[in-house]
């Protein structure tokens, strides 16, 4: 019989003594901070549900934590709670109730769009997310209204542990590397982009870095 496939690489588990020295080595700058920030602590959020994480993702766009936090709760309320909510309860719930709850017209057109996509098999289930690859889970998820690349990348990052994510248009990601490189100003997603190869197929870990450059004190980044 034929061996099974080698799991793929996850974080933070994955992230070893020799991950650490691979980067170092392929860039010193990026090193150099790493020894200024310390370990690697990537705190990942259970998956349970890609319908109901990317839900929350709608909710949660372009507000303040606790209102985007009230606002879900409720919408959770008059869905399901846990398991239970699930794109054939979300259907079930009439419009108005879902503005009542404090859903805007456009999230509550890309909530509705997300639940058919995900009765269609467009956003597959949990058991297929975890053998699709990073590129795949991009081109379904970004189907749905609302839901852009870089929503994504978050959930490969903090929910799926993903370890080869970069996000581009990040601009936390960018503000520490320009930071970590001293930099006069931001890199442009392309720059990045190309600059990052070095950093494969551990570009997580450099993205989680630099959101830690830019906690630093700014004294942090003086030469001598």
């Amino acid at each position: 019989m034929p061996r099974p496939a080698p799991a793929a690489p996850r974080l933070p588990e994955d992230y070893t003594p020799a991950v650490r020295r691979a980067l170092v080595k392929a860039d010193p700058v990026l090193g150099s901070l790493m020894k200024r920030v310390g370990p690697f602590r990537l705190e990942l959020s259970p998956l349970h549900s890609p319908f109901a994480a990317l839900a929350r993702s709608i909710v949660y766009q372009q507000l303040h934590g606790k209102a985007a936090a009230s606002i879900f709760a409720r919408v959770s309320e008059r869905v399901g709670e846990g398991k239970r909510f699930t794109p054939q309860a979300l259907m079930a719930v009439p419009d108005a109730a879902l503005r009542e709850a404090g859903l805007s017209a456009n999230k509550l057109a890309a909530m509705r769009d997300l639940a058919r996509k995900s009765l269609d098999g467009t956003v597959p289930p949990l058991a297929r997310v975890k053998r699709m690859d990073d590129a795949a889970l991009i081109e379904h998820f970004t189907q749905v209204r609302g839901i852009g690349q870089w929503t994504v990348e978050m959930l490969l990052i903090f929910r799926l542990g993903r370890p080869d994510v970069l996000p581009v248009d990040d601009y936390g990601v960018r503000k520490g590397f320009m930071l970590a490189y001293g930099l006069p100003e931001m890199p442009r997603p392309k720059e990045l982009l190309a600059y990052g190869e070095r950093w494969r197929p551990w570009r997580t870990v450099a993205s989680w870095y630099f959101w830690r450059a830019t906690e630093l004190p700014p004294d942090s980044f003086k030469t001598t």
